[in-house]
């Protein structure tokens, strides 16, 4: 079942000889538990795509349904509440308040869904303990490494327990370790909670947690890579540049060449029997 559904959507600024459609006709569904990394070139059109998906830019034709409502169509007075209630963004620059401690930062974003007081506390206590953030509740960003703060934006971000999760260049102030513990988090949440995750970036990291990549260029998609999935950790993985082993009749992929020796050395523990009509 689909929980944002993208029908012939486009996003054209300016008039006349100077109009340019951002996004071009664009159709898309995307599933709950499904991670979706969209990529392409610098102005292809991915930070509007988003912007239209999150309800905070109104496109110029087509449809964006979700829980049944039009986002394209809704009225204005409706689109804050969605918003709040539907989706949870992640940023770049991960966007704490720098007078605010991680805790302090969550709660906030609990207040504004209408959680206030002492449930609020406890939200965020237990959304940042979660995340691995147990000893940093009373620090504030300045204090934080570059992924803890992403971690406490993830908290933020699912402080509303929204369905869908949107994420602008989650990785892209992060170094290696960082960007790839990021990544399995938001992948995480996806598979955990069922949450949709839709994430526009350049990071190529990014591709070994992705359901599907899709390649964004000159407002339309150009291309759509669909991953084979790590029979040892269940990683989503790209199939054109990762380590591969044949076996037993098929091609496996992996995500690392840890997980290749580790199928290696035992591979029926990592391949599920088939199942046959009737118990044959």
């Amino acid at each position: 079942m689909s929980t944002v559904s993208i029908h012939d959507l486009t996003k054209t600024y300016g008039h006349g000889d100077l109009t340019v459609d951002a996004v071009r006709h664009v159709d898309l569904e995307i599933n709950a538990g499904e991670v979706v990394l969209i990529m392409g070139p610098s102005g292809s059109g991915k930070t509007t795509l988003l912007l239209m998906l999150g309800a905070m830019l109104r496109p110029t034709s087509g449809s964006i349904t979700i829980d049944g409502t039009d986002l394209a169509t809704a009225p204005e007075r409706a689109l804050p509440p969605l918003r709040a209630h539907h989706f949870g963004f992640v940023f770049q620059d991960f966007n704490l308040l720098t007078a605010l401690d991680a805790r302090e930062n969550v709660e906030l974003a609990c207040n504004l869904v209408g959680v206030k007081g002492r449930a609020a506390h406890q939200r965020a206590t237990e959304l940042l303990t979660k995340l691995g953030l147990a000893d940093r509740l009373h620090f504030r960003p300045d204090q934080l490494s570059g992924g803890e703060k992403q971690r406490v934006a993830i908290a933020r971000a699912l402080a509303n327990d929204p369905p869908v999760i949107l994420a602008d260049e989650p990785t892209a102030n992060l170094d290696t370790s960082h960007g790839r513990a990021i990544g399995r988090l938001l992948r995480e949440l996806a598979i955990r909670d069922g949450r949709s995750v839709i994430i526009v970036s350049h990071d190529q990291r990014l591709k070994e947690i992705a359901d599907r990549v899709l390649w964004l260029e000159d407002g339309q998609f150009r291309q759509l890579a669909t991953m084979a999935t790590d029979p040892v950790c269940g990683m989503a993985v790209d199939t054109a540049d990762n380590p591969h082993l044949e076996y037993d009749g098929r091609t496996w992929w992996f995500c690392s060449t840890h997980c290749h020796d580790e199928f290696t050395t035992e591979p029926e523990r990592f391949i599920a029997p088939e199942v046959t009509v009737g118990g044959q």
